[in-house]
């Protein structure tokens, strides 16, 4: 009996998820990737998977089955990656707050702590001391160099699950189970596309009719710091629990929300939140912000990215902090507060898409249970 044959579209995080998921249920799978790599949204975040931003339940069990699925494939492809965790840095009383709220509801669940100043100061030499009243640390957290890590998961699904990739080969039409790519036709039992915001080429009428929109980020990359000087966990400026809605369960977030609404207007204008997180080179990458609409200009707005900076100084004390890289990505995300989206465009053709930022940290674990539910 001939192996069940799949066709994914597209070689970032959510195809190359979407290909492991089939490949260990023993399918042929074969990925097209419309670029001689991945250089959409996959690489172009923080590459950091982010349990702390799920909400307590199926969502943080997805993410967490993500991570237990990355930390096998790393060891399994040599993959680099740092099981650092996070701080929330608090320096007001009602950030601390909302910090002392959500460790009480969730430390049953996963690692998470309130910290003192003292203690935060241990885990991570690169915090501001100055007007520092705490903390939240969360173990669960990892940082991955996305640059390296999706290309090297492609050339792992390749070489133990042979997976076949064609490069610079995009697929201009999908009927049934064929997928087109100028003269030259492919077909499989079942289709796959996972091809972020590109999906809109291929089933135009269907994306419009969507709640779906694009959300453009600004993201920027430090010098390394001198001396192998590492910053530990991921830092996080206290703006970051009203964008992740994993901090909803604090009661105190609402009052909190509302200081922020005057005070960083414009920061909330343009959905900044800081965060940064440091590379095996020792280069810290920070962000990001938040711009919504289905056409973006491709231009860095150098205004965000000085308040990106400027943010960051509240919490971090770094030893350089030369900017080396900018950059912007774009990424498909749901109007409706679904945090994905999956149809069956036509028999035996399925779009799993609209993961929003976090395809790092659910994709794994998200296309693991759709799989599992059809296989």
């Amino acid at each position: 009996m001939s192996k069940p044959s799949a066709i994914v579209i597209g070689a970032g995080i959510v195809g190359l998820a979407t290909a492991r998921a089939l490949a260990v249920r023993g399918y042929s799978v074969t990925i097209f990737e419309r670029n001689e790599q991945a250089v959409g949204a996959s690489i172009r975040n923080f590459g950091m998977v982010w349990p702390i931003g799920q909400p307590t339940g199926p969502l943080f069990e997805r993410a967490m089955l993500s991570r237990s699925i990355w930390k096998q494939t790393c060891a399994d492809a040599g993959i680099w990656h740092d099981e650092v965790g996070s701080l929330h840095l608090a320096y007001h009383d009602d950030e601390l707050q909302v910090m002392e709220q959500y460790a009480g509801i969730n430390k049953t669940y996963r690692d998470c702590a309130l910290l003192t100043p003292a203690e935060t100061l241990q885990k991570s030499p690169g915090v501001n001391p100055d007007g520092l009243k705490g903390a939240l640390w969360s173990g669960t957290e990892m940082i991955l160099e996305a640059r390296a890590a999706i290309g090297a998961v492609a050339r792992h699904l390749a070489e133990k699950y042979d997976v076949t990739f064609h490069w610079n080969t995009a697929i201009s039409n999908v009927k049934t189970a064929t997928v087109t790519s100028g003269n030259r036709q492919w077909h499989a039992d079942e289709i796959f596309i996972c091809s972020g915001v590109e999906f809109e080429t291929l089933y135009p009428e269907l994306f419009t009719s969507l709640a779906t929109t694009k959300c453009k980020l600004q993201m920027m990359r430090l010098a390394a710091q001198p001396g192998n000087w590492r910053i530990g966990p991921a830092l996080c400026g206290s703006l970051s629990m009203i964008h992740y809605p994993g901090f909803q369960s604090a009661p105190a977030l609402p009052a909190l929300r509302k200081r922020y609404e005057e005070q960083y207007a414009d920061h909330l204008k343009w959905g900044i939140h800081v965060m940064a997180a440091q590379n095996h080179t020792g280069e810290i990458t920070v962000g990001d912000s938040h711009e919504y609409g289905l056409v973006h200009d491709p231009f860095d707005k150098d205004f965000i990215n000085q308040m990106i900076l400027k943010y960051l100084q509240t919490f971090t004390s770094f030893k350089d902090i030369r900017v080396i890289q900018t950059w912007n990505g774009t990424y498909a995300k749901m109007t409706t507060g679904q945090t994905e989206l999956i149809v069956d465009a036509e028999p035996g053709v399925l779009i799993i898409n609209g993961l929003g930022g976090n395809g790092m940290t659910l994709s794994f674990g998200l296309c693991e249970q759709i799989i599992a539910a059809r296989a």
